[in-house]
C-alpha cells in the first residue's frame, strides 16, 4: 500500500491541477495516477468503464481492501 502522507497526496494533486491549468493534460494525468484511488472510487470506475481503464493508476488501497485479484 502506498505510504503517502496527506500532505504528499495534496502536493501531487496541486501539481496535477497546475499542469492541467497550463494545458499539459498528459502531465496532469501522469501525476493524478500517482495518488492511490480510494477503494470505492476504483470499484466504481471498474464497474462503469471496465478494468482496462484503471491501467496505470495506483490501486494499492483497493487491493488492500478487496484483495490482489479484485480486478479479475
Amino acid at each position: 500500500m502506498s505510504q503517502l502522507t496527506h500532505e504528499e497526496r495534496m502536493g501531487i494533486v496541486y501539481q496535477s491541477v497546475d499542469a492541467a491549468t497550463r494545458g499539459d493534460e498528459e502531465e496532469a494525468m501522469r501525476l493524478a495516477k500517482l495518488v492511490p484511488l480510494v477503494p470505492w472510487v476504483a470499484k466504481g470506475i471498474k464497474e462503469v468503464f471496465g478494468a482496462e481503464y484503471l491501467a496505470g493508476w495506483d490501486l494499492s488501497e483497493a487491493e488492500a481492501e478487496y484483495g490482489k485479484d479484485w480486478l479479475n
